[in-house]
C-alpha cells in the first residue's frame, strides 16, 4: 500500500465535519482534484453545498449575484446559479412589463447598473433600478432614489449600490481655485456619505490656470475606495497645457491621493482600474500600467504595450477602455474591452468610420507584467521605455471584433459573457431596426466541456479560430478566446442597455401614432436570466 493510500485511509477516519471543516480550507481547483482520490471524498465534498457552490462558483467563472437576497440558503444561491447558467445557455429570460421614461434621451446614463434621470434643471438626479415585483405577472416596478445638485453645472456622476455610493461632478463656481467639485453622497439617503473624509473634493485645486481653463466634461473612475479623474488639455499654473490624472482615497484625508501629469503630446485618451492597486492608462500607441504606491501617495509606471500598428490610410480617433471593472471583482478574473474608432480613407478618398474592439482577459493582463519585467529588467519604467510589442501579445491573448460604427448596445461585460444587439442600429433604408440580443459565453471551462460534448448544447454555437483580418491595421489581429454564442429569437429597438449579473436592461423607444401620443416613447426593458 502507497503511502498516499495510507494517508486516505487515515483521513477517513476522522468525523464528517472534521473532513468538511478540512476540507473548507481548499479553493475549488483543489476541490475538484480531491473528489477524484476516491469514492469516499467525493461522497463527503458532495454532501456540503458550500463545498459545492465554491466549485460552481469557479466553474461557471462567476460571482455572488449582486441583486440577490443576502438572506438566501447557500443551497438557494447554488439552485438559482445553476438555472440562471442554463437560461442563459437556452438564451431564454423572464420578461418585466415595461416602465415608461418620461425624459428626453440626452439627460439619461447608466452608472453601476443604476439609471440616472437628471431634472431638466439639473437641480437633482433620480437614480431608479428596475425590480421584480411579482414573478408570476411580471409586474415591474422603481426601486428609487434623488440626490439634489448644488452646483447648476452637472458633469457626470458614477454609482456603487454595494457601498450605497454616488459620485457627483459639477463644475465649480467661478472665482473658486478648483474647476471641479466631487460630492459623495449616500444613494439611499439624501445627504453625504458617511464614510467619506470630505463630503465635496476640490479637484485640481490650484493646479490649472482659472482665466485660462474651460473645463470639458472628464473621464472619471470609481473602484472601491478610490475615485480617478482624467482632465485633458488643462491649462496648467505657471503654464503650458497638460493631461491631468487624479486618483484619491474618498474615505480618508490622510489616505493615498496622487497627481500625475502628462505631456499632451503622449496623447492619453482613457483610463480604468484593473485591481485594487493597478491601473491602466491607454495613448493611440500603447497601454501603460501603473501601480499604486501608497506610503510615496504616487503611482509608478510598470509595464507597457503597444497596440497594433494602423496603416497610413487610417486615422485614430479615439481608444478607450469600453467597461468598467466592477470593485467587488477586485480578485475574479473577467474580460477587459479596448474599444477604437477609426476612420480609413479608401482609393476614391471616401473616409468612413471603423470600430474596432479588443478583448483581453484581466489576469492575462497581470501575467503579462511579469513577462515586461522579465523582458526589460525591473530598473524604473518611465514614458521613454520600449513596450511589450503587440505581436508578442496581441494575436496570442485577444479577440478582436470589427463593426461599422460605435453602437452602445454593444459589448457589454460581466465576467466571462458579453451581450449586445446584433447587427447595426440603423438599417439600409436608414431607419432604426429592431435586433436580436447577442450572448457570448468565454468561459474557458464551458468552452471546453461543449467541445468534449458534455452537457446538452442548446441552441449555441462554438466560434474559435476564426482570424480577424483588418484592412485598417499593419498587423495581425487576435483570435485567441474561442467562446459560445447564442441569440434571442425576440428582438429589440433598443439604443442603449446595460449588464448587470444576471439582468439585462434596455432602454428601448417605439413610435406611436394615437389620439393621445404622437411620436417618440421611451421605456425600460428589463430581461432576467434566471
Amino acid at each position: 500500500m502507497s503511502h498516499i493510500d495510507q494517508f486516505t485511509l487515515g483521513l477517513l477516519n476522522f468525523p464528517v465535519e472534521i473532513l468538511l471543516d478540512i476540507f473548507s480550507y481548499l479553493d475549488a481547483y483543489e476541490l475538484v482534484r480531491a473528489r477524484k482520490v476516491c469514492n469516499d471524498i467525493r461522497q463527503v465534498i458532495d454532501s456540503s453545498s458550500e463545498l459545492l457552490y465554491l466549485i460552481d462558483l469557479k466553474y461557471f467563472n462567476t460571482l455572488p449575484d449582486p441583486l440577490l437576497d443576502s438572506d438566501s440558503t447557500i443551497g438557494t444561491r447554488r439552485k438559482l446559479l445553476q438555472q440562471s447558467e442554463t437560461a442563459w445557455q437556452k438564451a431564454e429570460y423572464s420578461k418585466m412589463n415595461h416602465i415608461p421614461v418620461p425624459y428626453p434621451p440626452e439627460l439619461i446614463g447608466w452608472s453601476g447598473g443604476i439609471l440616472g434621470l437628471p431634472s431638466e434643471s439639473h437641480e437633482q438626479i433620480t437614480f431608479v433600478q428596475p425590480a421584480l415585483s411579482d414573478k408570476h405577472t411580471h409586474a415591474a416596478k422603481w426601486e428609487q432614489r434623488s440626490c439634489k445638485i448644488d452646483s447648476t453645472v452637472l458633469m457626470g456622476y458614477r454609482c456603487s449600490p454595494a457601498q450605497d455610493l454616488v459620485v457627483i461632478l459639477s463644475r465649480a463656481t467661478s472665482g473658486e481655485s478648483h474647476p471641479y467639485d466631487v460630492a459623495f453622497r449616500s444613494l439611499s439617503e439624501d445627504k453625504a456619505h458617511p464614510e467619506a473624509a470630505v463630503a465635496v473634493a476640490k479637484a485640481l485645486d490650484n493646479q490649472v490656470d482659472m482665466a485660462l481653463s474651460d473645463p470639458f466634461n472628464p473621464k472619471q473612475v470609481l473602484f472601491g475606495d478610490y475615485y480617478g479623474l482624467l482632465s485633458k488639455r488643462a491649462h496648467k499654473a505657471g503654464g503650458g497645457v497638460v493631461d491631468f490624472l487624479q486618483i484619491w482615497n474618498w474615505k480618508s484625508k490622510d489616505a493615498f491621493q496622487c497627481l500625475e501629469v502628462f505631456d499632451v503630446a503622449c496623447n492619453v485618451h482613457n483610463f480604468g482600474f484593473l485591481t485594487n492597486d493597478k491601473l491602466l492608462v491607454i495613448t493611440p500607441r500603447e497601454i501603460m500600467m501603473y501601480s499604486l504606491v501608497e506610503s510615496a501617495n504616487a503611482i509608478q509606471l510598470t509595464a507597457k504595450f503597444s497596440l497594433p500598428a494602423l496603416r497610413d490610410s487610417s486615422e485614430l480617433e479615439y481608444v478607450a477602455f469600453n467597461n468598467d471593472i466592477p470593485f467587488y471583482a477586485t480578485t475574479h478574473n473577467q474580460l477587459v474591452t479596448i474599444s477604437m474608432k477609426i476612420m480609413s480613407t479608401d482609393s476614391a478618398f471616401t473616409t468612413k468610420p471603423s470600430q474596432v474592439t479588443f478583448y483581453v482577459k484581466r489576469d492575462t493582463l497581470l501575467e503579462l507584467e511579469s513577462t515586461y519585467m522579465s523582458l526589460y529588467g525591473n530598473s524604473k519604467v518611465s514614458q521613454d521605455s520600449p513596450s511589450l510589442p503587440w505581436s508578442t501579445w496581441g494575436p496570442k491573448y485577444t479577440q478582436t471584433f470589427e463593426e461599422s460604427s460605435y453602437d452602445s448596445c454593444k459589448h457589454n461585460i460581466f465576467g466571462f459573457r458579453t451581450v449586445g444587439l446584433a447587427g447595426d442600429f440603423v438599417s439600409p433604408k436608414g431607419k432604426a431596426q429592431r435586433r436580436p440580443l447577442c450572448i457570448r459565453d468565454f468561459n474557458p471551462h464551458r468552452v471546453a466541456d461543449f467541445k468534449a460534448g458534455k452537457g446538452p448544447k442548446w441552441n449555441q454555437r462554438l466560434i474559435e479560430g476564426e482570424t480577424a483580418s483588418s484592412s485598417l491595421f499593419l498587423e495581425p489581429l487576435g483570435s485567441a478566446l474561442p467562446y459560445l454564442e447564442s441569440t434571442t429569437e425576440e428582438k429589440f429597438l433598443s439604443h442603449e442597455m446595460t449588464l448587470e449579473a444576471n439582468r439585462v436592461t434596455l432602454l428601448s423607444f417605439e413610435f406611436l401614432r394615437t389620439p393621445e401620443i404622437s411620436g417618440t416613447v421611451q421605456k425600460i426593458e428589463v430581461l432576467d436570466f434566471e
